[in-house]
């Protein structure tokens, strides 16, 4: 008899605390559930954000790095010197903000790989030596391959002068140092 009390005391425990159980777990799958979904919210908010600032930061380089023709060809730029501007650009008070912004919301490879484009570009020692647009190709094509990987492509195969072939027409001659 004793076994059989054993059992049916086992038996209302058992059906007592499974649906206590189960309602545990329900909350706690719930939770995970609403957490995950509040974070990829958030991350795809935080990708809106993040395409706008580096659309925003890289406008300089695009200006350093287009060809004089097409420089020449817009009505609002025809009589300045696309260096110069770029680099007003970079030092305005408007670039600074943006940049703040990129490096509290860019992923620690972004933030690594502007800040050393940033540094080569403020360093005048360092652009004055042979081999200087290889070195600016590298640095931004690194930028550009850590800006694609934050926003999805971490698995990417490409490498940072690949980032840069599409809009560089020379750019074989560029990495294989024949044009400096």
């Amino acid at each position: 008899m004793t076994s059989a009390n054993w059992i049916q005391y086992l038996t209302a425990v058992g059906s007592i605390a499974t649906p206590i159980l189960v309602l545990l777990l329900s909350a706690l799958g719930w939770r995970f559930k609403r957490q995950f979904e509040r974070q990829i919210e958030l991350e795809n908010k935080l990708r809106d954000d993040r395409i706008d600032i580096y659309n925003k930061l890289l406008e300089p380089f695009i200006i350093l790095f287009m060809s004089d023709t097409a420089w020449e060809s817009d009505k609002k730029t025809k009589n300045l010197d696309k260096g110069d501007y770029a680099a007003k650009k970079m030092l305005s008070l408007e670039y600074r903000r943006i940049a703040f912004k990129m490096s509290l919301t860019g992923s620690d490879g972004v933030v690594f790989a502007y800040n050393n484009l940033m540094q080569y570009f403020y360093n005048s020692e360092e652009q004055k030596k042979e081999g200087q647009l290889k070195a600016q190709m590298e640095l931004l094509g690194k930028f550009l391959l850590e800006i694609r990987k934050s926003m999805g492509n971490e698995a990417t195969e490409l490498d940072n002068w690949d980032m840069c072939e599409w809009w560089m027409s020379d750019l074989s001659k560029i990495k294989n140092g024949e044009i400096n």
